[in-house]
């Protein structure tokens, strides 16, 4: 005991001195260096501190004072200020923080999931361009990192700095939110900040408060059970399952791995690309199937740096050349695109070597994708025959106990309390909202949903006017040649209905989306639509046609149907110069056939010799409907809608 007394005493004095220490002026971490402030608008900055501790603000020549609460809180309103920067601000208290390259402008909280969370570095073949010649110091992003919490709102954000549009970091802006602020500031000349706080993958319910779900009961009572630590945590456990022997992958278990150009390939069997391997012969595999195939390059190839595009495959894959890695991905959505050091391709003989590893369901390459070897300006076609075999098969295990585990970015009010709620006190022009994929299922209550979180953010952020533009989400998935139903279009529609919440706008895509990619690649066009909707109400463009064709009504006339339409802008047109498509019509019975359509004056009729006394008209209603090419002439699309709801 005489000997631990020393030591107790050293710790008893540290702890003396460090609760003798006036507490640090903190901040949140959207306040920092080079940070975006709103103009024209009140600004709030706040903090902790040490309790009753007076705290001076310095900016702009302007001297505001406080003293910080019994909790050690504080909370101060700027005065409104014009656009302009950079400044400095210096805010003195027990310690000094100067904050530097301040710029204000216009901030827009840009959310929802993966279309919005898709940085520009994963489509930099597509704006490779773009990326190169980014120099906007002007256009800023801050990224919120991924957080979650199931015991409401947090008051600070894990991480995340503020970084301006150059190639280097444009990368990681969000790719629809950065060609929005582009769009705006190349027309303007306004900083615009982006805070980008979005998660892939996550439904909308997850993006709520407590407060903005109080009338959606089922969603109240899990709100309620996720509070339970202790449920939560036993949903978290372990799962136990029967012990189930995996083989080793025979591909890199041997002497020789399966990519080393040393090895003989032996009974490997003939399969194509693109394709999955349960349509080619291969029945009900989860595992790991092997892809190779040799090309022969000519001498001029040799020594040069060289790209691999492989589509998109699922699940995962490692792909090698001439026994080199030259890259991988872990999960079925990026497309591959990998970089081939120069010194690796030769002249004549180069072996390609694919391990791909499927966890459940069709395992592959997806069609309609590229796939080649360029080396220079020239392109190797890697389509068509390679030859496989399979390294490892994946037996089922079987469970034992435990029901699941709870993903947390899924639950409701999770991300909003995280990734949200922290910084509710910042003043932002607006929100850019692209997110619904995730709730196609629920596709009906989606119409309740969206406008329940436009609301709800709208009393978060205190701003009962703030403007809220969204994305109708675009056309995917397998393509129907005969009137369907379809949940895309069902959630498509409650976007279309949430038009009637003011100060809201749509930006239409159903002409941007790939049927094999939830992710499409055109994200430039989203964004600038989204800008076209804010340059009219939010920057003085009144004259500007921000929307394509809006259903307005119908009128039964005869064997026809009229419609009439809002934004027409300069006219309706066929996109295509071909007949109008996508329109369906019925009679009382509801069962739909496709219809004849053309363009009257500012109408477009719609028939069918089938149905001679019509009741109802459908367009563009599936999830991946067929060229719907209903536009106006300042080629913006037509929304999908349907008269018979």
């Amino acid at each position: 005991m005489n000997r631990l007394k020393p030591l107790l005493n050293l710790i008893l004095i540290y702890f003396l001195i460090v609760n003798s220490c006036p507490a640090q002026i903190r901040l949140p971490q959207l306040i920092r260096d080079s940070m975006v402030l709103q103009r024209n608008s009140p600004l709030v900055i706040w903090g902790w501190a040490s309790p009753g501790e007076k705290i001076k603000i310095n900016f702009q020549d302007k001297n505001i004072n406080i003293v910080t609460s019994q909790d050690g809180n504080w909370r101060v309103k700027l005065p409104v200020m014009k656009a302009g920067g950079p400044y400095e601000m210096r805010l003195q208290g027990n310690n000094t923080i100067v904050l530097k390259d301040i710029l204000i402008g216009d901030v827009w909280l840009c959310s929802g999931q993966s279309n919005m969370v898709h940085q520009m570095g994963i489509h930099n073949v597509t704006y490779a361009d773009d990326i190169e010649k980014a120099n906007y110091p002007e256009i800023r992003q801050f990224w919120v990192s991924t957080a979650t919490s199931l015991n409401g709102p947090k008051d600070k954000l894990v991480g995340g700095s503020w970084k301006w549009a150059n190639p280097t970091d444009v990368k990681d802006f969000s790719a629809v939110a950065y060609f929005f602020a582009r769009a705006i500031y190349t027309k303007h000349h306004v900083p615009i900040g982006i805070i980008n706080s979005s998660v892939g993958g996550t439904p909308i319910e997850a993006w709520m408060s407590e407060d903005g779900l109080k009338n959606f009961e089922s969603v109240v009572s899990v709100i309620n059970r996720n509070k339970d630590t202790a449920y939560v945590q036993s949903m978290n456990r372990p799962q136990v399952a029967t012990p189930a022997r995996q083989e080793a992958d025979r591909g890199l278990d041997g002497p020789i791995k399966w990519f080393d150009p040393a090895y003989s390939p032996k009974n490997w069997h003939n399969i194509n690309i693109p394709g999955y391997w349960e349509d080619q012969g291969i029945r009900d595999l989860n595992g790991v199937v092997w892809y190779r195939k040799e090309v022969n390059l000519p001498a001029s190839s040799a020594g040069k740096e060289a790209k691999l595009f492989m589509g998109r495959i699922v699940d995962a894959d490692i792909a090698y050349i001439n026994g080199r890695q030259v890259g991988s991905t872990g999960y079925m959505y990026p497309q591959r695109r990998y970089a081939v050091p120069a010194e690796v391709i030769k002249a004549g003989k180069n072996t390609i070597v694919i391990r791909v590893q499927n966890n459940f369901g069709k395992g592959g390459f997806v069609s309609d994708k590229p796939y080649f070897l360029q080396i220079g300006e020239d392109k190797i076609d890697l389509k068509g025959d390679w030859q496989y075999k399979v390294g490892q098969v994946f037996r089922p295990l079987q469970r034992m106990e435990g029901t699941g585990a709870i993903s947390e970015q899924n639950q409701p009010t999770a991300l909003y309390n995280a990734m949200i709620a922290p910084f509710k006190n910042y003043t932002i022009k607006g929100v850019l909202w692209y997110q619904g994929e995730s709730n196609a299922g629920n596709a009906k209550e989606y119409r309740k949903l969206l406008p329940a979180l436009i609301s709800d953010w709208r009393k978060q952020f205190s701003n009962a006017d703030l403007p809220f533009y969204f994305v109708q989400l675009p056309n995917y998935g397998d393509a129907s040649y005969l009137p369907v139903e379809s949940g895309w279009a069902v959630l498509r529609e409650a976007s279309l209905k949430t038009l009637n919440v003011p100060n809201t706008g749509m930006a239409v895509t159903i002409d941007l989306g790939e049927w094999n990619d939830i992710h499409p690649d055109d994200k430039e066009d989203v964004g600038e639509r989204l800008a076209l909707i804010a340059r009219h109400y939010n920057y003085g463009e009144k004259n500007l046609v921000y929307s394509g064709p809006l259903y307005e009504s119908s009128k039964i006339q005869g064997n026809k149907i009229s419609i009439s339409f809002t934004h027409i802008g300069s006219g309706l047109i066929s996109i295509d110069g071909e007949e109008l498509s996508q329109f369906a019509i019925a009679g009382e019975d509801k069962k739909f056939v496709w219809a004849k359509a053309k363009i009257v004056g500012n109408q477009v009729e719609v028939w069918s010799d089938e149905i001679p006394e019509p009741k109802y008209v459908r367009y563009a209603w599936s999830d991946n409907p067929v060229d719907p090419n209903l536009f106006n002439a300042e080629k913006l699309p037509s929304s999908p809608f349907r008269t018979d709801e």
